[in-house]
């Protein structure tokens, strides 16, 4: 058993892979052979991840506030505290705070072999996210 009492400061989030205000705190990167990452995402209203895959799939559970989540081709999806999304390995999606709400969630992804947890791709556009309220 091991516990962890300290974890790095948290971070902002790499603008090539979010638009607005983000910020992550590494939860959990248990030592090898494990490939499980724990970590919490902090969105500022409006803020959002760019449309992106994971090889192994990705859980987000949203701890606070309102978010939006969609696949690619799928109805645009509100998500509040308490609802978990599972997207499945190698689909294309994008979660993020809603436009009036702060939004935290927990996500939970295994790296492949090369220590990939993410394949980013574009910018989630203006026109693409909604505006408004979602509440």
């Amino acid at each position: 058993m091991e516990i962890t009492r300290t974890r790095p400061a948290s971070g902002p989030g790499p603008a090539e892979w979010f638009t607005g205000e983000v910020w992550i705190d590494v939860v959990a990167v248990p030592p090898p052979p494990s490939r499980v990452r724990l970590m919490s995402v902090h969105f500022a209203p409006g803020a959002r991840a760019a449309w992106h895959t994971h090889p192994h799939g990705q859980a987000i559970h949203v701890t606070e506030g309102v978010g939006l989540a969609q696949r690619r081709g799928g109805p645009l999806e509100t998500i509040r505290a308490g609802d978990t999304v599972w997207f499945a390995p190698g689909e294309e999606h994008w979660h993020g705070a809603a436009p009036d709400h702060f939004m935290t969630h927990l996500a939970l992804h295994e790296v492949d072999g090369s220590g990939n947890a993410a394949d980013w791709g574009a910018h989630v556009t203006d026109e693409e996210y909604p505006a408004g309220s979602s509440s």
